[in-house]
């Protein structure tokens, strides 16, 4: 049993990696609104070619807002990732308050029709020197 479960688990399998950077040109703090880029690269560390899908983030700032935001693909386009292979894109969001978070998922296909989602861990969006 437990060997089924675990070569699953290796033949679906992305990880995702985040980066987030302020900016401070989009944004407009005495009216609160902290504009923030994000980075994402996703990489297909399992064993068989798979489509993101759709995404579905949840971003929340200091005062507890939530946004959910779910839509097809990401900055209009459905990456097909190979085993090994990686797709990087970046996007922003928009929240109330100097910091915040984001976490999500992807939701993916595989080639073999099987679908399972990708998550995202939650990630900070910071105004530098605001958190230490």
């Amino acid at each position: 049993m437990c060997n089924a479960v675990m070569s699953e688990a290796s033949k679906y399998n992305i990880s995702v990696r985040t980066r987030a950077t302020y900016l401070p040109e989009q944004s407009d703090e005495a009216a609160g609104r902290y504009v923030f880029s994000y980075t994402i690269t996703i990489t297909n560390t399992g064993d068989t070619t798979a489509k993101l899908v759709s995404r579905h983030w949840i971003i929340t700032d200091a005062e507890g807002q939530v946004q959910e935001v779910r839509g097809l693909g990401v900055v209009g386009e459905q990456p097909v990732l190979r085993p090994q292979e990686s797709f990087e894109y970046t996007s922003g969001a928009a929240i109330a308050t100097a910091v915040g978070t984001m976490r999500g998922s992807y939701q993916m296909s595989a080639e073999d029709g099987h679908t399972f989602d990708a998550v995202i861990s939650e990630f900070t969006l910071s105004v530098p020197r605001v958190l230490h």
